[in-house]
Formats: C-alpha cells, structure tokens, sequence
C-alpha cells in the first residue's frame, strides 16, 4: 500500500507543479479526496490515536509528492514549457474523461439534490474568473515585504492544491510568484542557499493554509457533500479554460 500512496503523491505533485489541474482534482479522481482531508484534519486537530494513521498515510503520500515535485522542478517544467500545447490536451481529455466517472460515483450522493447544480455555474465562473486575471511578471523576491508576499502566495497556493479544479501553481503565476518560488526552490535543491528565506516563508503559509481550509473543507463535505460534488464538477469543467 506504501507504494500505491507515494504514486498517488507522485500524481498529485505532477499537477501541482505547473498551472492547470490541482492536486486536489488527482486526489478527487484516484478515489483519495475525503482521506486526504480527513488525514490532514486529524493531523493537526484529531487525537493521538487518530493522528498515527493519519501521519502514516500522509507521510506515504507525501514521499511521493517530494520524489514527483523534485522531478517536476528540475526537469518536467521544461518539458512543460516547450511542450504545453501536448501537456495541456493531456490533462484536457483527463478531465473530459474523468467527470462523468465522478458524477457515476458519487450519483447516491446527487440523487434528488438537482436543486444544487448552479454550483456547478458557480465553479465554472470561480475558476475562469481567477484564470482570466493577466499574471503579473515576477521578479526576484528581496526585504520583509517581499516575503511577506511569498507567504501569502502559500497559503493561496495550498488553498487552491487541497481545492479540486483551480491550480495553486495558477494563483502564483497570477500573483507573480510563480517563477520566483520554482527558482528558489531549485537554487536550494542546487545548495544555494541564498534563496532560502523565500522557500521558508512559502513553507510557512503553505503551513497555515493548511491549518485554516483544512477543517472548513472536512465540514464542508461531510455535510454539504452535495453541493460540494457539484461545485467540484463546476472547478473541474472551469479548468478547461
């Protein structure tokens, strides 16, 4: 089971690298989506004994995301852009794909609750509307302000990556980030260290984003899972855009 969760991480950290599909829709799609929340949940505020599984299952997961991350950085986002136009119908006719196995899955779930489906309109614009945003240029990240900036630009991030449709890596690219933090993700990878405060502020909103959607989204799908599932579908579509 060790190696099926580190390949579960290994795919979500693919999408997580470059603008497009979150790793949140990977997990959604790989059957993972409510373990992963719950697991993250009862980390931070379950009870001994629900936090050993739980770190045992996101420790698994989060190998793999190292090990696919690590790849993406040094070499996959090249490939990603000089080959975009190939990667993007890719991940396209995954979704395309993928969204009716959804809906066949959790049909138990949507029967009768048709009432919700403007979530789905209301995903489809969230996500074109974030998407439409032109992306700032992005220069080098210097002085506290700076990485005050990077800070939020993780929380954002690992906002949208828990959040199946709408990318992190999209976020960063329209708040600037995106360059500088693969940059100095890879200076330090590359032991220049120079680059280091900007990889810990980052850490460190990814960390408190983490803390804050966590349980939100735990609630939110044990009792809105309707209108949760349409509005993922809605996220999902929108991310064709």
């Amino acid at each position: 089971m060790i190696f099926v969760n580190m390949f579960r991480g290994f795919c979500m950290a693919l999408a997580d690298s470059v603008p497009g599909v979150s790793g949140g829709t990977i997990a959604f799609l790989l059957g993972f989506y409510d373990r992963f929340i719950s697991s993250l949940d009862d980390l931070i505020h379950g009870s001994g004994q629900g936090r050993r599984p739980a770190l045992k299952f996101l420790i698994q997961l989060g190998l793999g995301w190292v090990i696919g991350m690590g790849l993406a950085i040094l070499a996959l986002s090249r490939v990603f852009e000089s080959h975009i136009y190939a990667i993007s119908s890719v991940f396209i006719g995954f979704i395309l794909f993928a969204i009716p196995l959804v809906l066949n899955e959790e049909k138990a779930t949507l029967r009768g609750r048709w009432k919700w489906s403007p979530f789905v309109l209301a995903g489809i614009v969230f996500v074109v509307l974030v998407s439409s945003v032109n992306p700032a240029s992005g220069g080098a990240v210097s002085g506290v302000g700076g990485l005050a900036y990077v800070f939020l630009g993780g929380l954002a991030a690992i906002s949208a990556m828990v959040l199946p449709g709408i990318s992190g890596s999209t976020l960063l690219l329209i708040m600037g980030l995106y360059l500088p933090v693969i940059t100095a993700v890879r200076a330090v990878m590359g032991f220049d260290f120079s680059a280091l405060p900007t990889v810990i502020a980052f850490a460190l909103g990814v960390c408190a984003g983490v803390a804050l959607i966590i349980r939100l989204l735990r609630y939110l799908m044990e009792h809105y899972r309707a209108q949760m599932i349409f509005l993922i579908v809605g996220l999902m579509l929108g991310s064709l855009y």
